[in-house]
């Protein structure tokens, strides 16, 4: 069920592929060409917002606000645990290609979930596919909730090995994804927001373009600053490689 080494190490090549295909779904096309019936082209944010309206339960116009306030709310939450998550665990854990277990770390976030980056991430998909044709929304959500799931499970296990009892204890005290209502108390470890905010860019910059851009309530311009986020994210990835903060926490690493 965890990820395999493979997987670890090329999360972010992965990530992206699943949603490159949510967003291309190219099952689509291949079935026009066929001549088959298959499902809607549309955005799942016109569809939702479509049938939303048939019902009855909304007006057209009042369920497109709400679908973009929900994806706001979500894309919001996600780059927020991102980028939280990112300024107490550093810029170099998140990027490495391998896990790292030189010391637990219990602040931040991290005194309420084991995985803020992989809770940022799953809510940043909930936002994020309402511009996607409907069955890549489904696919990609369901992949995407899979894969973080799997990942984390091999960094429970990689830290179990390192640390023993005190990392059972933690995982006994904080939950895997939600994060607990009550924190458990600090360790000390001061956050370095700058480099979060730049290392997680790509998180940020779609949750601007939508709150910016959204309310024109066309999905295509949207996809492109989508697009635009991630150049940005890459561009700012090769400048600042995120030397930085070589320590670890539990479950710290995520998809850079």
């Amino acid at each position: 069920m965890q990820a395999t080494r493979f997987e670890y190490r090329y999360r972010s090549p992965i990530h992206a592929l699943l949603f490159i295909l949510g967003f291309t779904s190219p099952w689509l096309f291949l079935r026009s060409l066929a001549g088959v019936p298959g499902f809607t082209t549309s955005s799942t944010w016109l569809t939702l917002a479509s049938l939303l309206a048939r019902q009855g339960w909304l007006s057209f116009g009042a369920a497109t606000v709400l679908l973009l306030a929900l994806a706001l709310l979500f894309t919001g939450l996600g780059a927020a645990f991102r980028i939280w998550g990112t300024a107490y665990v550093g810029v170099s854990v998140v990027r490495s290609p391998s896990m790292h277990g030189q010391e637990l770390l219990a602040d931040g976030p991290y005194r309420r979930t084991r995985n803020p980056l992989y809770l940022g991430t799953l809510l940043h998909t909930l936002g994020v596919t309402i511009l996607m044709p409907p069955s890549g929304a489904v696919f990609t959500l369901a992949l995407i909730w899979i894969f973080q799931v799997r990942l984390a499970l091999a960094e429970e296990t990689f830290l179990t090995q390192r640390f023993g009892e005190p990392y059972r204890e933690y995982k006994t005290a904080v939950p895997r994804f939600l994060p607990s209502p009550a924190a458990i108390p600090p360790a000390g470890r001061r956050p370095r927001w700058l480099p979060a905010i730049l290392g997680e860019i790509y998180f940020l910059g779609v949750f601007l373009v939508l709150a910016i851009f959204g309310w024109d309530f066309n999905a295509q311009p949207l996809r492109q600053g989508v697009l635009i986020s991630v150049g940005l994210w890459m561009v700012l990835r090769a400048l600042a490689p995120g030397a930085e903060q070589k320590t670890t926490a539990p479950n710290s690493t995520g998809p850079a």
